[in-house]
């Protein structure tokens, strides 16, 4: 199973491929962990969300589609989705919920060549290049919306302005992260 992509490893678990699964666990947990550890500074909760989102590539009907990216962005969404939900759900319980999140850091693996943390670097220099062309409020914004898990509706009740404005401000964003990371679109 070692010498499979991983879009041969996903087909195989949608045909519920023990072994394929096991192979994409071990190739991603700790990508997947450290994802959700850092959104949520706590250890059993990124457990707990290891164990959703492989549990959801294992019950998944709906495969990775390799013509709109990566695999890896394709489980680090799913990643994020099971986040954002499991703090929501929180949230309703605790009004006192902080999350704090550092900016692309890289965490290291024993397993990854000087190939891929070279890339990573890349990668996470390309991106706050990026990030250091937004306003204060572009980069609340994103923070709020792709880190905290708020809606557009809560963010603009939160900041006391109209809906279509922080929808404006969000567009506007992701159209100068869009002309600004060319090199990270796949294509």
């Amino acid at each position: 199973m070692r010498n499979k992509s991983d879009e041969e490893l996903i087909r195989l678990v949608l045909a519920k491929c023990r072994e394929a699964l096991e192979e994409l666990y071990e190739r991603y947990v700790r990508l997947v962990y450290s994802f959700a550890f850092r959104s949520t500074r706590d250890e059993h909760q990124a457990r707990e969300i290891v164990q959703l989102v492989f549990t959801r590539l294992w019950s998944t009907e709906k495969g990775y589609d390799s013509s709109k990216g990566a695999f890896v962005n394709w489980l680090l969404t799913i990643t994020r989705n099971l986040t954002i939900d499991l703090l929501r759900k929180e949230r309703k319980h605790s009004s006192n919920l902080y999350l704090q999140t550092k900016h692309w850091e890289t965490f290291a693996d024993n397993r990854v060549g000087p190939e891929e943390i070279a890339a990573r670097n890349w990668v996470k220099e390309t991106i706050q290049e990026a990030y250091n062309q937004l306003s204060e409020s572009q980069i609340q914004l994103l923070q709020m919306l792709y880190w905290e898990g708020y809606t557009l509706s809560e963010i603009a009740a939160s900041r006391n302005e109209p809906l279509g404005t922080v929808k404006s401000r969000l567009h506007q964003t992701l159209k100068i992260l869009r002309r600004r990371l060319p090199e990270l679109k796949e294509g």
